[in-house]
């Protein structure tokens, strides 16, 4: 079974952020990402980013429930978390 995980966050620098965590994860995964999209091959599964003006979406596939939540909360949040300092970054994840 697959797990999808799906998540909008508003913010203005969507673009900015794909890039600094792809940069940072490409240090120990394979990456591919310019400055709208971006597409990162975890161990335990994908993750795809895209910006638009006011959004980044944020969309986790793995095979494993619990490789989905530590997708979702150690990997992505955490590390977004830190880039985004600035601003106030909230997370209401759509799990399928």
């Amino acid at each position: 079974m697959k797990y999808s995980s799906v998540v909008e966050i508003n913010t203005d620098h969507a673009g900015k952020y794909i890039q600094q965590l792809c940069k940072h994860f490409a240090h120990k995964v394979d990456v591919k990402y310019d400055d709208q999209k971006g597409h990162v091959d975890f161990p335990m599964g994908v993750s795809n980013m895209t910006a638009s003006p006011n959004t980044l979406q944020i969309t986790s596939e793995t095979d494993e429930s619990e490789d989905a939540r530590r997708t979702i909360e150690v990997i992505i949040e955490k590390h977004l978390v830190k880039f985004a300092w600035r601003e106030e970054i909230s997370f209401d994840w759509n799990i399928k």
